[in-house]
């Protein structure tokens, strides 16, 4: 097992290259399963859980071959339903093959899924409005058996906007002769990503960016070659990092809309942003004054950089407000944050950070993925060593996080513990 090292502090400076984004290259690999045509995928990030996901495409019957920086992949000879617990335990992203399962194969089997222990995150949501459109669901044995004679247009109202569940739904309904309408549907760009993506290879989707999505159903999909949107969270979190440590930095092939909220909070603190093109621009600040949030769905503040902000909020004078209304369990990185000299008080879902204390390098443990990114924040504007074990949680979700630091100046290294 893994462990980084990082000798703080550091100024960080030159240019962070984001990578395409893990959450939305996910539900575009399940969503191959629905065509028999050869699709092209570009630069797919290197990471634990694009590789599980992967793995179970070929476990279902995908061919997959690497060409440069593309991927191609063939689904025109699916040999299984079904996506099993090895695989699935360790990540919940599993659960998007089930949709497109169910429109291809007319049957699923796919494992309760697992993941980041940051809560309960049940499945209720998909399972429901699937049975809107002709599903029978039976859960047994740790696994979901869904089968369906006939996939029907439906219209749904999620009792929550859940992201999962508006790209499952989405993917079930492609081909569902009709109109199918998902009301109260998630608004993250990787929802319309998903949607983009599906327009390319022949879907007909609409309601991008809007809490209702349309499907008209088609009769088959086409080949295409796509590449994802840049990753919002892994740019958030280069954001955090160089106003921890007060550096420079700029942050490329990101859409700055897409976080749109993360920067207007940071800004708010005194943060000074300039965006572009696929780009923004860390300046240095003169200091940075506390700040009140609430995660939220989005166009809200994301609760996958809630952590992160947490980190920034302890080199900041004053007491800042950061509440969790998203997961129950997404404070988990409190602990090790304190073993660092970061003063926090949790009050129920609400964490009270005194910032401005002097932080210290500690040894410190990764709970779940984005906690790890706050120690790594935390521990680049820290006084002396840390040592940040369990870091295959990093590995989940973050492209060559070491070779990017280091080319800005962190002092940062990789070693067996």
């Amino acid at each position: 097992m893994d462990k980084l090292i990082i000798e703080g502090p550091c100024e960080l400076t030159g240019v962070v290259n984001i990578s395409p984004a893990k959450n939305a290259y996910l539900p575009i690999l399940a969503a191959i399963i629905l065509t028999d045509k050869p699709v092209r995928l570009l630069n797919i990030p290197d990471l634990l859980d694009i590789k599980t996901m992967l793995k179970l495409l070929s476990n279902l019957g995908v061919e997959i071959k690497k060409e440069g920086n593309a991927t191609i992949f063939n689904a025109k000879n699916l040999t299984s339903h079904e996506a099993t617990y090895d695989l699935v335990k360790t990540m919940r992203a599993s659960i998007f093959v089930l949709g497109p399962l169910l429109a291809r194969l007319k049957k699923a089997k796919v494992s309760l899924p697992g993941g980041c222990a940051i809560g309960t995150r049940p499945i209720d949501i998909h399972l429901e409005n699937l049975e809107k459109m002709g599903v029978q669901i039976n859960l047994q044995h740790g696994y979901v058996e869904a089968s369906t004679e006939k996939l029907k247009p439906a219209s749904m109202t999620l009792s929550f906007p859940s992201v999962g569940a508006t790209e499952n739904l989405m993917m079930a309904s492609v081909f569902t002769i009709g109109e199918t309408v998902i009301e109260n549907a998630a608004r993250e760009p990787e929802i319309d990503d998903l949607a983009h993506f599906l327009n390319a290879m022949g879907a007909k989707i609409s309601g991008m960016g809007t809490s209702r999505i349309v499907i008209q159903g088609v009769e088959e999909l086409q080949a295409t070659t796509y590449q994802a949107i840049g990753d919002r969270i892994e740019a958030a979190t280069y954001v955090m990092a160089a106003l921890a440590t007060n550096s420079e930095l700029k942050i490329k092939n990101i859409n700055p809309t897409h976080l749109d909220f993360v920067l207007q909070t940071v800004e708010k603190m005194g943060a000074k942003i300039e965006c572009s093109d696929q780009c923004i621009t860390v300046k240095k600040h003169s200091g940075l004054k506390a700040v009140r949030i609430d995660t939220a769905p989005y166009p809200g503040y994301p609760t996958d950089a809630q952590a992160q902000l947490m980190a920034l909020c302890a080199f900041v004078e004053g007491t800042s407000s950061i509440t969790e209304n998203i997961f129950e369990n997404r404070f988990m990185h409190v602990p090790e944050l304190m073993r660092m000299g970061v003063d926090v008080t949790l009050k129920g879902h609400t964490a009270l950070v005194h910032g401005g204390k002097k932080c210290t390098g500690a040894p410190v443990m990764c709970t779940d993925l984005r906690a790890s990114a706050a120690l790594v924040i935390a521990a680049l504007g820290a006084q002396g060593r840390s040592d940040i074990s369990r870091i295959y949680h990093l590995d989940r979700g973050y492209e060559n996080l070491v070779e990017k630091l280091k080319n800005c100046g962190a002092k940062i290294r990789r070693e067996k513990e």
